[in-house]
């Protein structure tokens, strides 16, 4: 079930602490044992015969009643302990996750943390995360649950001597003779969406010279005049307060930033990702 649940016999071995190998052979064992095929293997690929489908499927139904019968006994929500392995996007991690992980920890003992710190974003289930948290990114991927746990202001902004260079914008379609630095990466670009004067929301026409992968890299690109940036206020509040950036546009009525939690469907949250969820949806929330 492992095994299913990554798509790879090396990272759903890894889950449960075997080798490539040692997996390998855990599966083929247990086909013996069934007298059928359970997973279809080619060299890039790996995916559940019918046989394997509805096996995995019952085992559904068995591990969510171990499940439950170890929540009976341990609390309601279970106890979290094991290692939380999650990705963040850089600054953001850094200046809001990180000083949330203090607090996480005291409270479960038990509990040890993995974060990598990266504006890519990461295939979750392949690269064996048990949690994701991304700004402005939702998921269609079906593997996935997405679940907003906050929201921030967005403004438009770059530095005093961009805008003495260049001049002030004065309206939406001012923009299209400014540079604008977006944050673009191969799986994602972001896109600058404003409401008009009839209330229906459009994409701002602005040229773009400069694209980057990270947030923060973003903001030093404004703070050196290389253009206007829209960015999150948690990223640029000091930069405002201390006059290297000002705001453009401020009466524009901009979406919110939403930052999502997104982590692997599976049968049951495991106690130390749905605490952690809660701790970010409750701290986030002023």
């Amino acid at each position: 079930m492992a095994v299913a649940d990554a798509g790879s016999i090396v990272v759903g071995g890894q889950a449960m602490g075997l080798t490539r190998s040692a997996a390998g052979k855990a599966v083929k064992r247990l086909e013996d044992r069934l007298g059928v095929r359970v997973l279809n293997r080619t060299t890039r690929t790996l995916s559940l015969t019918d046989e394997g489908r509805a096996f995995y499927d019952r085992g559904l139904q068995i591990l969510a009643a171990v499940d439950e019968a170890e929540a009976s006994v341990a609390g309601r929500a279970g106890t979290p302990r094991g290692l939380l392995r999650l990705t963040v996007p850089d600054a953001f991690g850094r200046l809001v996750v990180l000083p949330l992980l203090k607090q996480y920890l005291a409270a479960w003992p038990q509990i040890q943390v993995e974060m990598s710190f990266s504006d890519r974003v990461s295939d979750v289930v392949e690269d064996g995360f048990d949690l994701a948290i991304r700004i402005g990114v939702t998921t269609s991927d079906t593997r996935l649950v997405s679940r907003v746990v906050a929201r921030y202001r967005a403004m438009l902004c770059a530095s005093p001597s961009y805008l003495a260079e260049r001049g002030e914008p004065l309206n939406l379609n001012d923009l299209s003779d400014h540079d604008c630095l977006i944050f673009s990466s191969r799986a994602q670009k972001q896109s600058w969406r404003f409401r008009d004067k009839e209330g229906s929301w459009v994409k701002a026409q602005g040229r773009s010279r400069v694209r980057l992968d990270s947030g923060e890299a973003l903001r030093d690109a404004a703070v050196a005049g290389l253009g206007i940036a829209f960015l999150p206020e948690f990223l640029v509040a000091d930069d405002l307060a201390a006059g290297r950036l000002r705001l453009v546009l401020p009466q524009l009525e901009v979406e919110d930033v939403k930052i999502s939690a997104i982590y692997p469907t599976k049968r049951f949250l495991e106690p130390r990702v749905r605490r952690f969820i809660d701790l970010l949806v409750e701290e986030l929330a002023t």
